[in-house]
């Protein structure tokens, strides 16, 4: 629920407030700045959000609960504001974003809408999109290792040990024991589990002619 300074509540009830929305972005080196969609800049929080920056309101998903929550915006690319040199070097990666409604007759008085981390900031021709994730995206995040039958590690790397001067290095390795053990003798270290049960392991029974000594069933 959000909650509405009571200034700015009584102004929207009588119909005196006039509505902007104002965003408030804080890069990773501390740098502040103000966007609105205003047609004149507003002077809000300390900083004077520009208008001319062609930032508008995206679509937005609050979140319910633990749900990750999304939002979007979007706008043109100028000097003034985010400039396409400045995306390209990475400056916004993971910059923090607020959304406010703000009175732009009073600009002390203010809601805030939502707010996020920027996640993917794409460009599009001569625009922009921001694709923010919401205070909870973390928690939707997978941590540590997928155990799973396949290799995870990549052919080469600290974790493979293979060298690129391998003469079967450029067949690429498939991620499977048999072609880490057969193709490249390196199954010490294979970074999978070729003997974890998976769906079929719930349909394999007993039957006749078979091996039944408890050892493994690729020997």
């Amino acid at each position: 629920m959000k909650i509405i300074p009571s200034a700015l509540a009584a102004r929207i009830e009588s119909g005196a407030a006039m509505l902007a929305h104002v965003w408030l972005l804080t890069r990773r080196d501390g740098a502040r700045l103000g966007f609105t969609d205003h047609d004149r800049d507003l002077d809000h929080d300390g900083l004077s959000c520009l208008a001319a920056s062609g930032w508008t309101a995206g679509a937005a998903d609050a979140g319910l609960g633990f749900t990750a929550g999304a939002a979007s915006a979007s706008g043109g690319l100028d000097s003034e504001a985010l400039t396409e040199v400045d995306i390209a070097g990475g400056l916004y990666d993971g910059c923090t974003v607020e959304c406010r409604r703000v009175d732009w007759s009073e600009p002390a008085l203010f809601v805030s809408l939502w707010s996020g981390v920027i996640s993917r900031l794409k460009r599009e021709g001569g625009a922009f999109v921001a694709e923010i994730d919401g205070p909870l995206a973390a928690l939707d995040r997978v941590a540590g290792r997928t155990f799973g039958r396949l290799c995870d590690a990549n052919l080469g790397d600290g974790r493979c040990s293979v060298p690129e001067a391998h003469p079967a290095f450029g067949e690429g390795c498939g991620k499977r024991s048999s072609t880490c053990s057969g193709r490249f003798d390196n199954l010490l270290n294979f970074r999978g589990f070729p003997d974890i049960p998976g769906e079929d392991f719930l349909t394999v029974y007993p039957a006749r002619g078979e091996r039944h000594d408890g050892k493994s069933r690729r020997g």
